[in-house]
């Protein structure tokens, strides 16, 4: 999925990539805008969560002179620990798609769908699974731009709303630090 670079974009935009279950469902009528409103709402607080969830404490190093440092860092890892138990006992419980390949930001998604699954030009929803301890997906709305021979589809979204695309931009960016630390920690 990386196309062999090291900075993951979608349309010239940070890109968030994972191996997550999503699902597409198509629509066959426009979306009702009660409906999209209170799914923006969703999508916000479901975002929130994630962004506590992936926040692993300050930029800097926890002080090492103070009394409490690794009693809070043995406390945060249980609380995480506990939380991903929690998510893998949800995610037995309910069926969710296969995980698979992805990458989106607030334009839109790119993965590789199976046979017949999905037809260029159909609007529907697009469901994404981000973290097991979430039992909720993301929904977004948009419009499949294109599927290509090796089954690649793009989808186009729907505009998120500014406080979902700020989520989901400090989301892609958080993913995207990570990486390049892990790399840095690899030489």
């Amino acid at each position: 999925m990386e196309d062999g670079i090291s900075t993951i974009v979608l349309d010239e935009e940070l890109a968030y990539i994972d191996v997550v279950p999503l699902r597409w469902s198509a629509l066959a009528a426009p979306v009702d805008p009660d409906r999209a409103s209170a799914q923006l709402e969703h999508n916000l607080r479901l975002l929130q969560a994630l962004v506590a969830l992936e926040d692993h404490g300050p930029s800097e190093k926890s002080d090492e002179n103070s009394p409490h440092s690794a009693d809070l860092m043995r406390l945060e890892f249980k609380v995480n620990l506990l939380l991903d138990l929690v998510g893998q006992i949800l995610a037995g419980s309910q069926p969710r798609p296969a995980a698979i390949p992805m990458r989106f930001n607030v334009h839109g998604a790119i993965w590789r769908a199976q046979e017949g699954q999905v037809r260029a030009g159909e609007s529907g929803q697009l469901e994404i699974w981000l973290r097991e301890a979430l039992v909720d997906p993301l929904r977004l709305y948009g419009r499949i731009v294109s599927v290509g021979i090796d089954r690649r589809v793009k989808v186009r979204f729907e505009p998120v709303g500014k406080p979902v695309e700020d989520l989901i931009e400090k989301l892609a960016f958080q993913r995207h630090r990570r990486q390049v630390a892990g790399t840095r920690e690899r030489r």
